[in-house]
């Protein structure tokens, strides 16, 4: 496989990633980025520990999504993350969501 047969492929993968992307995040309230993946869900929940003065943040998630185009199955039951790293939680606002319609006289 040449260089820019495995550049087109992934191409290929990113684009049915971001459409199902589009399909789903409807379904979700919340996006929790981390340091490796990105991730849709509807329940969570984190915690913060300390040990011996290292910070590191658990949190669990219920029934999410899972933006990782090297998976065969993106839905997932049950999530623990563990990370010393950041993690960034972001409640969906649902009208931003919404598609504008086509009024504007372009196709799609």
């Amino acid at each position: 496989m040449s260089a820019e047969d495995l550049e087109k492929y992934e191409t290929e993968m990113e684009l049915k990633l971001y459409r199902e992307y589009r399909d789903v995040v409807g379904l979700f309230k919340y996006v929790i980025e981390t340091e490796r993946r990105f991730y849709l869900t509807n329940d969570y929940e984190m915690q913060v520990h300390s040990v011996q003065g290292e910070v590191f943040f658990e949190v669990s998630m219920a029934d999410a999504w899972v933006w990782d185009m090297y998976r065969p199955a993106r839905f997932v039951k049950q999530v623990r993350v563990l990370t010393f790293k950041d993690v960034n939680i972001e409640e969906l606002n649902k009208s931003d969501l919404d598609l504008p319609s086509n009024d504007s006289g372009f196709n799609a």
